[in-house]
């Protein structure tokens, strides 16, 4: 080779290395853009007044989770010196080699999601400071010793079962590792807090969000975040045969969470006589939850069928725990726990020339059986850790905030910077006098002097059922009300009274 092209073994190696860690980089970046999926689809399913709070967590979980995991967590995770618990070096990535440091940034985001899962559950009523803690012990310790049991080739899961070497946990993209542990801790956390002020009270209906584009807006970035943390698994792009099974993992995660969100779609219609978006949109990510753990090895149908599965799943998690009375505003327990569990099933079934579907031998039913005591372990791993932590807050009345700070919204209890803020300090002039709508009545200050507000037209199918005139605002639900009120009570857009 040397001698027809100059290139020498030694260079190709070289080459290869750089092709697989610039791979990893390039993977973790989309994955890392899943952040801001998060936050879309969380702030968009919270009421108004809580937009700051939820853009405020996401962000930490990016800015907690790199100091963190720099601190303790890659060495849990991955450290040279490792037993089958965890691992014991590179502490602040000390003496870790430069061509590693691609795989800490890849492990890093995965960290990251795991933290950001247990936000949404928590939503609307955290203590800031009590999330501060909890995204600490999640990023550097929950995640990162799961994670190293089922990943690391010293780990026992992957290391130690009944037939070593043939029998090991088998979870491609963390199913189990990554939104189990995810789902786990927030079930726990929701079941700490309690649910929202007034939501299981006497004929209450869920507490609906204010914003459908935003949260569909953050599902389409996380649907485009899963191509890569589901492919990116693969870790490596420079050997025979690594193209396709990436690509074998695009087309498996598109299949599974399509499937997902037309399952969830034809049982609410079939239930309601109507087609749910944010049930398409749940569904659709369960479908790629579940699909993390065999998108590498299972057929195209395989997919389909976990994708079908999984929109079931979502659906009975989300009325059993709402039926329970345990709150989880963006369903976050039902697709990430309710898909991560399916997820690491459906691989040991339904895996090519591999599955219980297909042998139907010893191996592959101990295969399906060490998988189960993988997920329960996670799952009891994660519960030892949290449902102390959370549980001791909320005994020392740190976990949740004082009803009065909650009814009033976070943003301007905890941060003092209201994302739709309703004094005119972002835009519009104070001193704009009352204005008269076409229809001549008097708008107040704070409408005239609101660029949205000011736009509004009359609509004239409002009075079919009350005398006071209402307005259409442009881009946004007919009959929104502009009273003080009802603009501080963050109350849906889409909340149409009539």
């Amino acid at each position: 080779m040397s001698s027809d092209t100059g290139i020498t073994p030694a260079d190709m190696e070289t080459l290869k290395s750089n092709l697989d860690q610039f791979f990893l980089v390039v993977m973790a970046m989309i994955i890392f853009l899943m952040q801001a999926g998060f936050a879309f689809l969380e702030v968009g399913a919270v009421r108004s007044k809580n937009t700051t709070n939820i853009l405020m967590k996401n962000v930490l979980d990016c800015a907690i989770g790199s100091v963190v995991y720099w601190i303790c967590g890659y060495a849990f995770f991955n450290g040279k010196s490792s037993n089958a618990f965890c691992g014991a070096s590179h502490f602040f990535l000390s003496n870790l080699p430069p061509d590693q440091y691609a795989t800490f940034f890849f492990h890093f985001v995965f960290a990251a999601t795991a933290s950001t899962i247990v936000s949404g559950a928590m939503a609307e009523r955290t203590n800031f400071i009590a999330y501060f803690i909890y995204s600490v012990v999640i990023t550097g310790f929950v995640y990162p010793i799961s994670a190293h049991w089922a990943w690391n080739e010293d780990g026992w899961l992957k290391a130690n079962s009944w037939k070593p070497g043939t029998i090991q946990y088998r979870d491609f993209a963390g199913s189990g590792v990554v939104h189990m542990v995810g789902g786990a801790a927030a079930l726990v956390g929701a079941i700490a807090l309690g649910p929202r002020q007034g939501l299981f009270e006497k004929d209450q209906e869920r507490i609906k969000g204010h914003s459908i584009p935003m949260v569909s807006l953050g599902a389409f970035m996380l649907f485009f975040g899963f191509f890569a943390f589901n492919g990116g698994s693969q870790a490596q792009i420079s050997q025979p045969g690594d193209g396709a099974i990436v690509a074998r993992a695009l087309v498996n995660t598109i299949l599974s969470g399509s499937v997902g969100g037309l399952t969830v779609v034809l049982i609410y219609y079939g239930f309601t006589k109507k087609f749910s978006l944010l049930g398409c949109l749940n569904g659709m990510l369960t479908g790629m939850v579940a699909i993390c753990a065999g998108c590498d090895a299972l057929d195209t149908w395989a997919a389909v069928l976990t994708g079908c599965v999984a929109g079931v799943i979502f659906i009975t998690y989300s009325k059993v725990l709402y039926k329970l009375k345990i709150d989880d505003p963006v369903d976050a327990v039902g697709v990430h726990y309710g898909g991560g569990s399916w997820g690491i099933m459906a691989v040991c079934l339904l895996a090519e020339d591999e599955g219980v579907f297909y042998k139907w031998d010893g191996d592959s039913f101990l295969q399906l059986l060490w998988n189960l005591v993988g997920g329960l372990v996670i799952t009891c791993w994660t519960v030892l850790f949290t449902a102390p932590l959370f549980f001791g807050l909320n005994y020392l009345e740190f976990l949740r905030v004082s009803p009065a700070t909650e009814e009033r919204g976070l943003d301007k209890t905890e941060h003092e910077e209201e994302a739709y803020p309703q004094d005119n300090s972002w835009g519009g002039d104070r001193n704009v006098q009352p204005t008269r709508s076409r229809e001549g009545n008097e708008m107040s200050d704070y409408s005239a002097g609101n660029p949205n507000v000011a736009n509004y037209r009359p609509n004239p199918t409002a009075h079919r059922n009350r005398s006071a005139t209402a307005y259409e605002m442009p881009g946004n639900a007919s009959n929104y009300q502009t009273t003080d009120d009802r603009a501080r009570s963050g109350t849906m857009a889409y909340d149409n009274p009539l």
